[in-house]
């Protein structure tokens, strides 16, 4: 199937709070207390920020669209902020906006004649979209979430940006029905990750743009892991400050330090010893601020998808990762997970282009004892 006609009317779903838990050390945004706690701790929202950026894209197209939104930060206020025609169609009944306040949007939009809706947001705002339009409508998913397992999302803000210009241009685009999953956020906030199949979506086949469904339900490779635990525990320094991520390969590598760390949280270490559990942002950046000496991150891929930052590590933020540095980053994989990828580059989505711009290039990968590779770091740009 393709979409053959050129975007005249373009519908805009923002879930304003998707992500917010991420950078607290949520693991999740769902409902309307984590939303708080998150606001609490000091961060602010992130998804009409992500949405501009996708949107950016499509300014030379501002005055032959149209778009499609609920009033305030569900999708006007970026819109018009950006110079684009608005049509409100609807308002959130509730503040934070909730599940059904997106599938009613998305409905409503849908009724008013718009060609494709594109939403911000993650894997429960997909599950909102299924919810409301099925599989027989075409859509895009701007990812703005914590968990983002699902296959409807474009890989980051302007990958997503490039599908619509060029929709917007009327190229000939094939329709595909692309996958959504979620979690059970308290199962993950135990350190579960159990995902379950939603539905599809009718997304723009653009595969270099999409990411792929998150490989949850491949077997550990336990030797591979144990020989990657060995060599950077071998290596570690006692004056560095380890910030260590999420993922079973760098549990590991705390485990064979006899270290009890979280499996989906950040955690510090120093001297061979836990600093502190499941960091949020702040207050990664406030150890880093307390710290005299050197500080590095260890973090691993996701595997399926690719995302080495910005998925499921927001806790990992552009100021964190400002602060440490491209090259006191240690980057773990199996040769396996990296296999897996056939030849996708490992991903960068932090949230801030240009860091991820600057970031891009070859990163070393640790794939065991005394054995590493150099392997292709993107922002998603397409040259």
């Amino acid at each position: 199937m393709q979409l053959s006609k050129q975007v005249k009317k373009l519908g805009l779903i923002i879930n304003p709070w998707a992500g917010i838990g991420g950078p607290a050390g949520l693991k999740g945004s769902d409902g309307a207390e984590t939303v708080q706690r998150a606001l609490d701790a000091g961060i602010e929202p992130q998804a009409n920020q992500r949405a501009a950026l996708a949107l950016e894209e499509l300014k030379p197209f501002k005055d032959e669209l149209e778009i499609l939104c609920f009033a305030g930060d569900m999708g006007a206020s970026t819109a018009r902020k950006l110079g684009f025609s608005v049509c409100e169609v609807g308002v959130a009944e509730c503040s934070p906006s909730s599940p059904e306040d997106t599938e009613r949007a998305a409905a409503t939009i849908r009724n008013n004649g718009a060609d494709l809706i594109v939403f911000i947001g993650g894997d429960g705002t997909a599950r909102n979209i299924v919810n409301a339009l099925g599989d027989n409508f075409p859509v895009l998913g701007i990812p703005a979430g914590v968990k983002m397992h699902s296959a409807c999302f474009a890989i980051s803000p302007k990958a997503g940006g490039e599908v619509l210009r060029r929709l917007m241009a009327g190229q000939l685009v094939d329709l595909a029905e692309r996958e959504v999953r979620d979690i059970d956020e308290q199962s993950f906030r135990s350190g579960r990750v159990t995902t379950r199949y939603y539905g599809e979506l009718l997304v723009p086949q653009e595969g270099q743009f999409l990411q792929a469904v998150k490989n949850a339900g491949r077997e550990v490779e336990e030797l591979a892991v144990a020989d990657i635990a060995a060599e950077i525990t071998e290596d570690l320094d006692p004056q560095t400050l380890y910030v260590v991520g999420p993922g079973s390969t760098t549990l590991a590598i705390l485990s064979e330090l006899g270290c009890e760390g979280t499996l989906l949280g950040v955690d510090l270490l120093l001297n061979g010893q836990l600093l502190q559990l499941d960091v949020s942002a702040p207050q990664i950046e406030q150890a880093i601020a307390d710290h005299s000496g050197p500080v590095k991150i260890i973090l691993t891929a996701i595997g399926g998808q690719g995302h080495l930052i910005g998925r499921g590590n927001q806790q990992l933020s552009a100021n964190v990762l400002r602060r440490v540095g491209r090259d006191n980053l240690i980057v773990v994989a199996t040769k396996t997970k990296i296999t897996e990828l056939h030849g996708r580059p490992l991903l960068i989505d932090s949230g801030n282009p240009k860091l991820d711009k600057r970031w891009s290039g070859f990163i070393r990968v640790v794939t065991g004892y005394r054995d590493a590779i150099l392997y292709p770091l993107s922002n998603g740009d397409i040259e």
